[in-house]
Order: structure tokens, then C-alpha cells, then sequence
């Protein structure tokens, strides 16, 4: 396989080529037991993230510059680089992307997938979704995630569970910032396999918990807009931090920014 299209913004490589050779990336073909990618830590940064938690978390930072797939998940990024620089980048959301993986028949199959969810009713609310798209999701398919602290994380109860079920992936639908931080961890801990996916609110806009958000608005990147509509208060003060970015891009463009504190 020829190595994949790269753009470097922030210091990190962004994933820049097609949605369908991302996927690929990640999901195992059983009919030839082939590996189709090379599988590992999959990020989809949003502008919050990359404005505060690049800058002055550790544990996230080394998360994303040392991700597999770095998706161009925040819209607000792809936009300003494009007037930065006049370089139009491919925008793949992490919604768009947990489409595409779900979207994959093999990962139907009993044990395919592992879910960490972040309480026992997004969980139930998750999980009833799930079967009724033909996933046959049991409870030994899902781990609540405790509350994890700063910096970096150990979960010897997660790893366990993940051993015990040998699934292909392991979608992590806990909040941005900590889910990074999880994954960096299981990926170190569990030698790179299976692929470890972190997409954090993506599943809740396809089971109700958060507001739904279309394809044709994920494609025109109002998502984030819907998303502040839909509980201003909720998300005012996380998304003014994510305008941060500009200012950040602007300074260092390819660049990874120092680490402060």
C-alpha cells in the first residue's frame, strides 16, 4: 500500500487523501484475513482541542503527533488554513468518518467492536441504537469509563476487558481531550492492535443524545453552529476557546507550538 497523503499543520499530519482509504485503515477484511491498514490511533482533533489541550496538555499533545490517523475533523482549521495559505484541504469529520466504519458489514459480526461509552445511560441510549442498525451489541461489549484525571492515563480494568473480548476496533465515545489521552494509552499498552478510534460525540449525533446533525450540514461544516444552538450554555465557553486557534495557526502553521507551563 502506498503511504498516505499527508499535510502537516500545528506539527501534527493531518490524514489529507480519500474518506474510503481512512476507513480502510482501520477495519480488518475477514473473507482474506488481510490487514488493511495499519490500524493504530485514530484522532479527529477539534478546533478546542487543538487551540487549548495541544498547548498545555502533554499526554494530549503526544496523543495526536504520534496518532496513525490524524483526521481534519474541525471545519474552523480547514477554513483558515485555506485562507492562510490559499491550500484547500480535504475536511473529513469524525461523524463522517464513524458513518463510513459503521457502514462496514465485517464489523457487524459478534465481538468486532469494543465501546467505551461515558455513563450507563449514554450507554443504554447507544447501545438500543446499535442493534437496531444490526450491531449485536452486548454488555460485554461496553465499559462506562470512570472520571479520569489530568494527565496520563491507566485503566488496568479496560485493558483486561479488552483482552478478554480480542475485538477488531475499540471506539472511544467519551468527551475530547480525555478520549485522546485513552487512547494513547491502549495504543502503547496493546502494541497497536486492534485500531483504537477516537470520535468521541460522533455517536450521539446519530442516537439522539446530542442534536442530529445531517450529512449535507456535516458536508458545510455547520455542525459546531447546531451544536451551539442546540445548548448555548453548554457550549459557549468551550467553543469561544476554540477561536484561539486562529491566532495559533497563524503564528506556527506547520509548526507544533511550545508546550505551556
Amino acid at each position: 500500500m502506498s503511504p498516505a497523503p499527508l499535510r502537516r499543520l500545528l506539527g501534527i499530519n493531518f490524514f489529507a487523501g480519500a474518506l474510503d482509504t481512512a476507513v480502510e485503515r482501520v477495519v480488518r477484511d475477514p473473507a482474506s484475513q488481510a490487514t488493511l491498514g495499519t490500524g493504530g490511533l485514530v484522532v479527529a482533533p477539534s478546533a478546542p482541542g487543538l487551540a487549548i489541550d495541544l498547548v498545555k496538555s502533554s499526554a494530549y499533545r503526544e496523543a495526536l503527533t504520534t496518532a496513525d490517523l490524524v483526521l481534519t475533523d474541525s471545519g474552523f482549521m480547514v477554513v483558515l488554513w485555506g485562507m492562510f495559505t490559499g491550500e484547500r484541504l480535504p475536511r473529513h469529520s469524525g461523524l463522517k468518518f464513524l458513518r463510513a466504519v459503521l457502514a462496514r458489514p465485517e464489523l457487524k459480526q459478534p465481538n468486532a467492536v469494543f465501546w467505551v461509552m461515558p455513563s450507563a445511560e449514554d450507554d443504554a441510549r447507544n447501545r438500543a441504537w446499535l442493534i437496531t442498525q444490526g450491531f449485536p451489541v452486548t454488555s460485554d461489549d461496553v465499559y462506562v469509563a470512570p472520571h479520569y484525571p489530568t494527565g496520563a492515563v491507566t485503566d488496568d480494568a479496560l485493558l483486561r476487558r479488552i483482552d478478554a473480548r480480542q475485538p477488531r476496533i475499540v471506539m472511544l465515545a467519551i468527551g475530547g481531550g480525555v478520549q485522546e489521552r485513552v487512547g494513547l494509552m491502549l495504543r502503547n499498552r496493546l502494541n497497536g492492535r486492534p485500531s483504537i478510534l477516537c470520535l468521541g460525540a460522533a455517536i450521539a449525533f446519530l442516537t439522539g443524545g446530542q442534536v442530529s446533525i445531517p450529512p449535507w450540514a456535516d458536508r458545510l461544516m455547520l455542525g459546531l453552529l447546531l451544536r451551539f444552538l442546540s445548548n448555548p450554555r453548554k457550549f459557549w465557553r468551550r467553543y469561544a476557546e476554540g477561536i484561539k486557534l486562529a491566532p495559533l495557526l497563524w503564528r506556527h502553521r506547520d509548526r507544533l507550538p511550545p508546550l505551556q507551563g
